[in-house]
């Protein structure tokens, strides 16, 4: 499947796994002793756990603070420079171009710059966020994540194709391969098909399925434009739930989606939210999920399903609004 990350930019199958080993070995070598990398509360889990299986202790693992549910580019810099202070050997940082429990985008151009001059290398997870660089919204929003030297991206979310259906952009190949390449005596004979890489050497896998074709397949069908279309719709359909929800006096709302996804809770306790959330899915009609922020409870609404739509989202609406009225009325009285 080919791709183009700046000049010369490869697509292989979603693995944040080997983008960190790659950038392990990039930046630390052969001894790892000391490498740490700077996530924020908000990070998606895989990287502590891609670090864990990388051979990293959970101590490696640096928490950024947050501003805004953002990482902090400036606590960054203090960490980082503190770790380095105290002998350690700083090598990742990772932005989120949207993160998993609200939608939230990091200051990617911020980052990048970061990264840049402290030469440590800059992932960005983009596996939710990433396909809406489609959209001129998109791009806006994601500006700086053309600065990083790896990127995350699963079409199964944001391009609405079938799960397990993941991307990893490098800036440069050589780190990778460099990473991963291994090969024993009896493949000696093996010689690739010209102009293609060899992705046994890009990646911890050393045979898959060809994936590429879930991507390729639809765009070479209906273009990227009818994918630009849907996600434009769906930043719409977000912005219309935020104003709706907003409006209501019974909810709160803190956080304009930079996204799809819409952060709400009723103006009550936790246990009043659990029961919202379950009076508002127990019809089988509409599914909302929830999320902890902050040591709050709240409720989210993602209407980026390529079978949702306008009419869709005003009945859920609807729907959010009646059930958190009769959850105002008939809760217990403290």
């Amino acid at each position: 499947m080919a791709g183009s990350y700046k000049r010369h930019r490869r697509v292989l199958p979603n693995l944040p796994l080997a983008g960190l080993v790659a950038a392990r070995h990039d930046r630390l070598g052969e001894d790892i002793a000391g490498g740490t990398l700077y996530v924020t509360e908000h990070t998606h889990h895989c990287v502590a756990k891609a670090a864990r299986i990388a051979g990293l202790p959970a101590s490696s693992v640096r928490t950024v603070p947050t501003r805004g549910l953002r990482m902090d580019p400036d606590a960054a810099a203090r960490l980082i420079a503190a770790d380095r202070a105290n002998g350690l050997r700083p090598f990742l940082l990772v932005g989120t171009a949207g993160t998993t429990s609200t939608g939230t985008i990091d200051p990617l151009a911020e980052l990048g710059e970061l990264a840049r001059r402290e030469n440590i290398w800059f992932h960005v997870d983009a596996a939710y966020g990433g396909g809406f660089r489609l959209t001129a919204r998109g791009r806006d929003r994601l500006r700086g994540i053309e600065r990083a030297d790896s990127v995350v991206f699963d079409p199964h979310k944001s391009l609405f194709l079938p799960y397990g259906t993941g991307v990893l952009l490098v800036r440069d190949t050589g780190p990778l391969r460099a990473a991963h390449s291994g090969r024993g005596d009896y493949l000696q004979d093996l010689t690739g098909v010209a102009g293609l890489p060899d992705y046994g050497h890009l990646g911890p896998e050393l045979t898959r399925e060809f994936r590429g074709l879930r991507l390729w397949l639809p765009l070479h069908l209906h273009g990227a434009a009818a994918f630009r279309d849907a996600l434009d719709e769906k930043l719409d359909l977000a912005a219309l739930a935020y104003r709706e929800l907003t409006a209501d006096p019974l909810l709160e709302v803190p956080w304009e989606p930079d996204l799809t996804v819409v952060v709400f809770r009723l103006r009550a306790d936790d246990d009043a939210n659990r029961r919202l959330l379950d009076r508002i899915n127990r019809t089988g009609r509409f599914f909302l999920s929830s999320t902890r922020v902050d040591e709050r409870f709240y409720l989210r609404l993602n209407a980026t399903s390529h079978r949702t739509h306008e009419s869709h989202l005003r009945d859920a609406l609807d729907h959010i609004r009646r059930c958190a009225g009769d959850e105002a009325t008939t809760r217990p009285r403290t």
